[in-house]
């Protein structure tokens, strides 16, 4: 996994490293983020130590989506050139937060580099070698865990059986919604995907739950 997870920071870091300052001040899919807030975010998140966190925690209030949202802005403001320095750091040295395991460093890594990406329409296929520990993870997250990926992906795609048709990766039992790879990890990580992006019986009943 460790190659994975290099692999995958190296080519955000490859995009990063071409956006023009319009493109980092762009929305992502994080609501109320740009993607220099999420690039922050996955730059330093990892880098963080003990003594920070437990501070940062504290001054949110023990929420720790407001901890985690606050953290990012502070650190965007280092800019995009720290950034992309503090990136190129944790691809070399394996970083992951903090008390996570290490899948937590691919799943930041694939699932934010899709709040990036997709705003900015630059495409990048999600291998199966990739997708599936994330996939993995997203699913067998539970309270109070799940609340920082994206609420319950266990809840979300209950009674339906997922069909990643360019990967072979299947998942559940029920009716059948297909979709491609990276519709299929958005809807686990809790983003918006478009009705036309999943096809198949059970799409109906999982759209209503998006």
């Amino acid at each position: 996994m460790s190659e994975t997870i290099r692999s995958e920071r190296l080519a955000l870091i490859d995009l990063l490293e071409t956006l023009t300052p319009e493109e980092w001040s762009t929305p992502s899919l994080c609501t109320g983020w740009t993607v220099q807030d999420v690039a922050a975010h996955i730059a330093w998140a990892p880098a963080a130590g003990i003594g920070e966190t437990a501070l940062g925690f504290v001054r949110s209030g023990l929420r720790i989506n407001k901890f985690v949202a606050d953290s990012a802005r502070r650190w965007s403001r280092r800019g995009p050139e720290a950034i992309v320095g503090q990136l190129r750091a944790n691809a070399a040295t394996g970083a992951k937060p903090i008390g996570l395991p290490q899948v937590a460093a691919l799943t930041d890594a694939i699932v934010h580099g899709l709040d990036i990406r997709r705003p900015l329409h630059r495409e990048r296929p999600i291998s199966l070698r990739a997708f599936t520990p994330v996939a993995d993870y997203l699913v067998g997250t539970r309270w109070p865990g799940s609340t920082v990926v994206g609420g319950s992906a266990r809840r979300r795609i209950e009674g339906v059986s997922l069909v990643a048709d360019d990967i072979g990766w299947t998942h559940g039992g029920g009716p059948e919604v297909h979709a491609t790879a990276e519709a299929l990890m958005l809807v686990l990580a809790g983003r918006p995907v478009g009705e036309a992006e999943l096809s198949g019986p059970g799409a109906d009943l999982l759209s209503a739950r998006l």
